[in-house]
């Protein structure tokens, strides 16, 4: 080989070693196509959530309208479809039903001792929801809210007791009243909300439909996804998973409900939540 080969092959050689670092670092940031999160911890889709699909929210006490990168959502918490819990209430003569014996979680029914209450709640929900830091657990009370205006509660009865102490009390579309706060069991006041699928959301608007928000601004959606149910299995540990839905083509974190434990969410928060106010 003669020198001038020789030169030849040591500045090829160099370039190698200068240029396979900075492929390395370019593949390795660019990784992304599955939908999992960036290094700022941004979902891979940067979503921000257009008004017109928050206002599928449907039942509201006020417009839906957005501010400061937040949108606000007032709702009563009064359920639109009948209930065993409107006995007593202003609306029995309209929203009473007895207990149809429809809901299959429910072995023997058992009506609480609340009824349902008008709320006066404000969700304050980002608009471009971001994968938080992982320790954002959930609240006892609301954690978000569903088309219908109806409060999400957690996985839990009440000091992260199992739901099986108190399914049974569920009317036949899985929602009943808590008090109104501890120790306020007094026939007559409570706070309606959903644990898990709220049938009447998805018989109306689709297993596989969009239901509702959580506090962290991720959408929730029903059972069925694809023509099949998900079960817990095929989620994360926040009880999500990221792709395209109908409603949001280009792809986003979202929640699911089903039939087995946790139901809704998992553990906390997939996002940083906004706050409910009352």
């Amino acid at each position: 080989m003669t020198n001038f080969n020789l030169v030849l092959n040591h500045l090829y050689c160099m370039k190698a070693i200068y240029i396979m670092p900075f492929i390395f670092f370019f593949l390795s940031c660019n990784d992304n196509d599955n939908g999992e999160t960036t290094n700022e911890g941004e979902t891979a889709n940067d979503v921000t959530i257009p008004l017109s699909v928050y206002q599928k929210i449907y039942k509201t006490t006020s417009d839906i309208y957005i501010d400061g990168g937040f949108v606000y959502i007032s709702t009563n918490g009064v359920p639109d479809h009948k209930s065993p819990y409107f006995l007593g209430t202003e609306w029995e003569n309209e929203q009473y039903t007895g207990y149809d014996g429809s809901n299959p979680f429910v072995t023997n029914f058992n009506l609480n001792p609340n009824r349902i209450s008008a709320l006066s709640l404000t969700f304050k929900i980002p608009i471009r929801p971001r994968k938080g830091n992982g320790n954002n657990p959930t609240r006892m009370g609301e954690i978000g809210v569903s088309l219908n205006g109806v409060p999400f509660y957690n996985q839990y009865a009440g000091m992260n007791q199992p739901l099986t102490r108190e399914v049974n009390s569920f009317d036949q579309y899985n929602g009943h009243p808590a008090p109104m706060g501890p120790g306020q069991e007094n026939g007559r006041n409570g706070r309606y909300h959903y644990h898990m699928e709220p049938f009447w959301l998805t018989q109306n608007h689709g297993k596989d439909g969009l239901i509702g928000f959580l506090l962290d601004g991720f959408p929730v959606y029903g059972p069925q996804e694809s023509g099949r149910t998900i079960n817990s299995s095929d989620l994360d540990e926040y009880h999500g998973h990221s792709h395209a839905t109908s409603d949001f083509p280009e792809g986003i974190y979202h929640y699911h409900t089903t039939a087995d434990d946790p139901y809704l969410n998992g553990s906390g928060y997939y996002g940083t939540p906004g706050t409910v106010s009352q």
